[in-house]
C-alpha cells in the first residue's frame, strides 16, 4: 500500500472511530433541552446516555474476538452502517421510549467500530511507524472524549438537539466508502473460526449486570437488594467466564494477555482515566450550565479548552516520552488531572471565565498526556496478532470508567447535597427568625415553605434540573408563593380598611414588609446556591483522591523507561 492509499485509509478509519467515541460525551450537554423537550426528569433522560453506554460495554470484547474470527474490515463497515442508521433514527425519534431504544442500537455499532478501529490501524503501516500512530490514535481518543460537550453546545445552540445525530449521517457515508475502496481484509491468523458461546453468554451477562447495577446504584442506593444482587450475578458469571476460558480449546479472550503486569497496569489505569474525565466533563457541565447560569453554547466552548488541550498534548506525549520514559510520562498526566479536580474544588458561582479555562487547561494537558503515552505502551505489551483483542479490554475499561464515574459522582453529590441543604434551610430559618421587621405571622409562612421542599431539596437530579423548578430553583419559587400569599392578605385587609376610610398602621406595615421580602428573597435563593456550590467543591475533591492510585498504576504500565515502546513479534497462539 502506497503512502497516498496509507493516509486516506487511515482518515476512515479516524473518521468512523471518532465519530463513534464522540457520541459517549457529546450527548452530556444537551440533556437539559431533551429534558426540556420530552417533558421528562433528568433521572429519565440519563437513559439517553447510559443505554450506550450499557450496550456498547457489554459487546465490546465480544466484538473484538468476532473480528479477529471472521474479518476486521467487514465488521467495521457493519458496525458503521449501523450506527449511522440507528442515528438517523435517533434524530427523528418521536419518543423517549424510541430515542433510548435507538441509542441502545448505536450503543451496539459503537462497541464494533471503536473496537476494531485500531487493530485495523495496525494493518496499514509498517512496525517501526505503529508507535507514532498510537499516539495519534490517544490524540483522537482524547480529542473525541473531550470535545462531546463543545460539539454539542454548538449544534444545540445553533441547530436543535436532533442535529447531533443527524451529524453523524454524512460522516458515516463517507467512512463506508473509503473503507470499502482502500482497506484490505484482515484476521487474526491464530484464530479459529469456532465461536465460544459459553464465553460470549458469561462475559456478555458479567458486564450487563455490573454496568446496569453502576447505572442504578445512585437511584436504588448501593447496599439496597437490587444493587447488591446485579454485582453477585456480575461476580459469579465472571468467574464462570474465567473458568470457561481456561477449560475450552479456543477461548474467545486469552488470559494469558494478563499475565502482563504492564498491560494489566496500564488498563487500569486507562478505566481511572475515564473516571477522572467524567470529573472534567460531566460534572463540569452542570456546574457551568445550573451554576453558572451558562447556556449548552457558552458551557460547551469553555469545556472545548480541555479537548483542545488534549489534542496538542497528545502530540507532545511521543516528544516527552522519548526524553523521560512512558511511564513517567502517563504518571504525570494522571498527575495533573488530579490537580485539574482539586483546582476545581475552589470554583464558585463568582468565578469567572478564566478561572473555569485554567483549570480545564490542566486537565487537557493531563488527558493528553496519559491517554496518548498508555495506548502505546499498552500496545506494545501484547503480540501484533492481539492487539484487537487488547483494543477491546482497553475500551472495555476505559467505558467502565466513566460509566462508574457518573455513578459514583453522582452518589456523592447527592449524599453530600442532602447535607448541604439541611444546613441551607437552616442558616435562612435563622436569618428569617432575626429579622426584625417582619412580623412572626409572615415568618411562619416562609419558614413552613423553605421546610416543605426539604425532601425534593435532596434530589440532585431536581436541584440541577431549572425546568422542574425544583432544589434552588423551588425555594425562590416558595418564596414567591409565600410573598404573594402575604400581598394577598394584606391587600384584603387592606381593601377593609379602605372601605371603611380608614389609613391604619396596617397598611404601612404592610408596605414595610413587602419591602423586606422583595428584599431578603435574592439573599435566600443565594444562600441555597452558596451550599449547593460547597456539594460540587465536595464531590471535586473525592474525585482527585480516587484518582491518585492512577499515578502509581502508571508508573508500572511499561516495562520501563524506554522499553516496549515499538511493537514486537511475539508466539502465536
Amino acid at each position: 500500500m502506497n503512502k497516498k492509499h496509507q493516509n486516506i485509509s487511515f482518515v476512515a478509519i479516524i473518521l468512523g472511530f471518532f465519530m463513534a467515541l464522540l457520541d459517549t460525551t457529546v450527548v452530556n450537554i444537551t440533556l437539559p433541552k431533551m429534558t426540556q423537550y420530552f417533558n421528562t426528569t433528568m433521572d429519565h433522560i440519563s437513559w439517553v446516555v447510559n443505554s450506550y453506554n450499557l450496550a456498547t460495554a457489554v459487546i465490546l470484547v465480544t466484538a473484538s474476538r468476532l473480528a479477529d474470527q471472521f474479518g476486521r474490515k467487514k465488521l467495521f463497515i457493519g458496525g458503521v452502517f449501523l450506527f449511522t442508521i440507528s442515528s438517523l433514527l435517533c434524530g427523528i425519534s418521536g419518543s423517549l421510549q424510541a430515542l433510548i431504544l435507538f441509542r441502545t442500537f448505536q450503543g451496539l455499532a459503537a462497541a464494533f467500530v471503536v473496537t476494531i478501529a485500531m487493530p485495523l490501524s495496525v494493518e496499514i503501516f509498517p512496525p517501526e511507524k505503529r508507535r507514532t500512530i498510537m499516539a495519534l490514535w490517544g490524540a483522537f481518543s482524547g480529542l473525541a472524549a473531550a470535545s462531546g460537550p463543545s460539539i454539542g453546545g454548538i449544534v444545540t445552540q445553533f441547530f436543535n438537539w436532533r442535529y447531533i445525530f443527524f451529524i453523524n449521517i454524512p460522516i458515516g457515508c463517507i467512512c463506508i466508502l473509503l473503507t470499502m475502496k482502500f482497506i484490505k481484509e484482515s484476521y487474526d491468523p491464530t484464530a479459529s473460526k469456532s465461536i465460544d458461546f459459553g464465553g460470549i453468554i458469561t462475559i456478555s451477562i458479567a458486564m450487563f449486570c455490573l454496568t446496569f447495577a453502576l447505572m442504578k446504584a445512585n437511584e436504588k442506593g448501593w447496599t439496597s437488594s437490587f444493587t447488591l444482587s446485579l454485582f453477585a450475578v456480575s461476580a459469579i458469571a465472571l468467574i464462570l467466564f474465567v473458568i470457561i476460558e481456561l477449560k475450552v480449546k479456543e477461548p474467545m479472550l486469552p488470559l494469558s494477555l494478563f499475565k502482563s503486569l504492564p498491560f494489566t497496569n496500564g488498563s487500569i489505569t486507562l478505566f481511572l482515566l475515564g473516571l477522572g474525565m467524567m470529573s472534567g466533563t460531566y460534572l463540569l457541565s452542570f456546574f457551568l450550565i445550573q451554576i453558572k447560569g451558562l447556556n449548552q453554547l457558552s458551557a460547551g466552548l469553555i469545556i472545548s479548552t480541555m479537548s483542545l488541550t488534549s489534542m496538542c498534548f497528545s502530540l507532545v506525549a511521543p516528544i516527552l516520552t522519548k526524553k523521560v520514559g512512558s511511564r513517567f510520562t502517563s504518571a504525570l498526566g494522571i498527575f495533573l488531572l488530579c490537580v485539574s479536580c482539586y483546582l476545581n474544588s475552589s470554583l464558585t458561582q463568582h468565578s469567572s471565565n478564566i478561572d473555569i479555562i485554567l483549570r480545564l487547561i490542566v486537565a487537557g494537558s493531563g488527558t493528553g498526556l496519559s491517554m496518548a503515552t498508555l495506548i502505546g505502551s499498552i500496545m506494545s505489551n501484547v503480540p501484533v496478532d492481539k492487539i484487537g483483542m487488547a483494543s477491546g479490554i482497553n475500551n472495555m475499561t476505559r467505558t467502565l470508567g466513566t460509566v462508574l464515574g457518573v455513578a459514583l459522582f453522582l452518589t456523592i453529590f447527592t449524599s453530600n447535597m442532602t447535607t448541604q441543604m439541611s444546613d441551607a434551610k437552616n442558616s435562612v430559618v435563622k436569618t428569617i427568625q432575626n429579622n426584625t421587621v417582619l412580623d412572626n405571622e409572615t415568618k411562619r409562612q416562609i419558614i413552613n415553605s423553605i421546610k416543605s421542599g426539604s425532601d425534593k431539596s435532596a434530589d440532585v437530579s431536581k436541584i440541577l434540573n431549572k425546568n422542574d423548578k425544583e432544589g434552588t430553583a423551588a425555594v425562590a419559587s416558595s418564596q414567591a408563593t409565600s410573598e404573594n400569599k402575604i400581598k394577598a392578605s394584606f391587600e384584603a385587609k387592606d381593601k377593609e380598611v379602605q372601605d371603611k376610610g380608614v389609613q391604619s398602621k396596617e397598611t404601612q406595615m404592610k408596605e414595610a414588609q413587602n419591602k423586606e421580602i422583595k428584599k431578603i428573597a435574592p439573599n435566600i435563593q443565594a444562600t441555597f446556591l452558596t451550599y449547593t456550590v460547597k456539594a460540587f467543591s465536595f464531590t471535586f475533591k473525592i474525585s482527585s483522591l480516587i484518582l491518585l492510585p492512577g499515578i502509581l498504576f502508571a508508573l508500572f504500565s511499561d516495562k520501563n523507561g524506554t522499553e516496549g515502546r515499538s511493537f514486537r513479534p511475539k508466539s502465536r497462539g
